[in-house]
This record gives C-alpha cells, structure tokens and sequence, in this order.
C-alpha cells in the first residue's frame, strides 16, 4: 500500500524541526512503513556521503600553519597612528567581539554536527529492517558479543523487572571512533544507548551534561565514566531517560 506520508514531514524529522509528540508518531510510524523507513535511510546515507566529502577536503591543520608563516605578521599600518586613541579602542573592541561570535558559532556548529550524527546512528536503528548485530534480551549474551569487537568493557544493567527491554546490540561509529550501541524498547518507544571512548574530540564537540536535555526532536543525556563516554538517545520521556541513566550510571561506576 502507498504511504501518504508528506515527504516534507519526513525531511523535517531528520533535521529535527518536529515538536516531541509528532517526532514521536513519526518515529512509530517509521517502523510500521518500509517506505519511509528507506527514504529515511536513503537520506541518511547521502548525509553520511557529504560529512566524509567535507572532511576530505578540509585543509588539515599543518597547510594552515604554512600559509600563515607565507603571510607573515604585517606592519601596522601608518595610518593607524592618526586615528585617536579611542576610536582605536572601539575598533580593538569591535573587531575582538566578532572574533569571540566567530569562535562561540564554530562550537555551536560543532556541537550540532556531532549531535545530529548521534542522532542518524539512532535514526538508523528506527529505519532499518534488521537494526541490531546481535538479538538478545539477556544483558549475558549482548555484553560478551562485544568482546574483541571494540577497543574496551562496559557493563549492561539488569532490565529485567523494569519497564525497559533490551532488544539487542550492535558496532557503532563515532568520530571515527568503533563502540558499542544498544537499542532498548520502551513502550512504543526505542532508545538508543552509544558507548564510546572519551577522547577529546567528543568532549570539546558535546561536554557532559548535569540531566537529560532536549535537542531538536530528541532527549539526549551524556556523561563519561571510567574513561568511557554515553550518549542515551530518544524521544522517550525525559524522566523515564533519567531513570536509564542513572541504572547505566550504577552499573558502570
């Protein structure tokens, strides 16, 4: 059967512009429609195909450093010895605030890059046919698939008895970076819980934050424990991703 789905609808939940509960009937629906589910895929792929285009041709930091060495630190201008004391002031000052906004919107950009990345592993999850490597609701089976897969441990909490269900796990990749990502079922929901290694890059990118906070159309939590980073990820409601976070925090002290 077609879907009437409005791709518009669709493109806005990937750039997360859609308020949580209509995120949330989406997300439901994804999983129920194998046509939105490979046009969400379609398009998560293509993003993926631009992010390593863009950084191939980033200029790495040593060509910067040559071409400044090239230009060289100019002389001051005669002119400026004509311009009154505090005009030159202003100037000083106006000319450091914009380097200050330069600065704050690099890192505003770089935050959102990283998290929009979080947030397609998670998308991938919801629109793939077979989104986990390893199928198990036993935390004994899932945590030692793991093991010679990624570069370090973590422990998965006992869910059972719980409102949340582990449905499985897979290899994920972050910053270039190989780690663990578990998919949890919460009711109709899905939560995507990304361990990874705390390297600087990450930290700079997403500092930890004190609770769970909404980003675009999700709710996100991120600490690091033991030299390890988590990312917990859906549109679930925020206090039901507090109580995960404090069970992943519990077993992984």
């Amino acid at each position: 059967m077609a879907c009437d789905r409005n791709p518009a609808q669709l493109s806005a939940y990937l750039d997360g512009e859609l308020a949580s509960a209509e995120a949330a009937a989406l997300e439901l629906h994804i999983r129920t429609c194998p046509g939105c589910a490979a046009e969400i895929a379609a398009a998560l792929q293509l993003r993926r195909s631009m992010a390593a285009a863009r950084e191939r041709y980033t200029p790495d930091p040593a060509f910067k450093q040559r071409m400044l060495l090239n230009i060289g630190v100019p002389s001051k201008p005669r002119w400026l010895s004509f311009i009154p004391a505090t005009v030159a002031t202003a100037t000083i000052a106006i000319v450091l605030a914009t380097l200050l906004w330069s600065v704050r919107s690099s890192q505003q950009a770089l935050r959102q890059e990283t998290f929009r990345e979080i947030a397609d592993l998670h998308l991938s999850d919801l629109a793939s046919a077979n989104p986990v490597d390893v199928v198990s609701t036993d935390r004994h089976t899932v945590k030692p698939w793991f093991a010679g897969r990624i570069p370090f441990s973590f422990n998965v909490p006992e869910f059972s008895g719980t409102e949340f269900s582990l449905i499985g796990g897979r290899v994920a990749w972050l910053e270039q970076e190989p780690g663990a990502q578990l998919l949890l079922g919460l009711h109709q929901h899905r939560i995507s819980v990304l361990i990874v290694r705390d390297i600087p890059s990450i930290a700079h990118a997403l500092p930890s934050s004190t609770g769970v906070e909404n980003r675009a159309s999700f709710n996100m939590s991120t600490w690091t424990s033991g030299g390890l980073r988590f990312f917990v990820v859906s549109d679930a409601d925020p206090q039901e991703l507090s109580k995960l976070t404090q069970m992943l925090r519990q077993a992984n002290p």
